[in-house]
């Protein structure tokens, strides 16, 4: 009876949650693109280039249009790569782990240019350059 209950209620909150929490119902390569398009159960599409995601940069489009969605929608799973994207960090821009992110923001981040760098750039150089660390 106690097992009774426990399942029932465990089927209450999936229901609960599979409301109120989009997930994948489908996803599919955009091979013109090379991006992922996903379209999540409250009807939004978003579609993202691969090579933004961690672990499917340079990999094959045949190896990116294998997609399987896991049973409860929240993932995505690429069986040729071994790769797991969550569709959650795909709604919030999240493309791969923490540290993947950080070291994707720094090589972006520096390798800016604009004139106005490029004028500071060659005044700090007719000066002798970055001054030296004092400590």
């Amino acid at each position: 009876m106690a097992n009774d209950m426990n399942y029932q209620a465990a089927r209450e909150a999936d229901a609960l949650h599979r409301a109120t929490v989009p997930h994948a119902v489908s996803a599919r390569l955009i091979r013109a693109r090379r991006a992922l398009h996903v379209t999540l159960s409250n009807g939004v599409e978003m579609s993202v280039p691969v090579d933004l995601l961690q672990d499917l940069q340079g990999a094959s489009l045949n190896d990116l249009a294998e997609i399987e969605i896991t049973p409860l929608g929240n993932g995505l799973h690429w069986p040729r790569l071994d790769a797991d994207v969550l569709v959650e960090g795909l709604i919030h821009g999240i493309y791969g782990s923490r540290s993947w992110m950080a070291a994707q923001m720094g090589r972006v981040g520096g390798s800016s240019a604009s004139p106005a760098k490029a004028a500071a750039a060659r005044r700090n150089g007719a000066k002798g350059g970055r001054p030296r660390n004092v400590a």
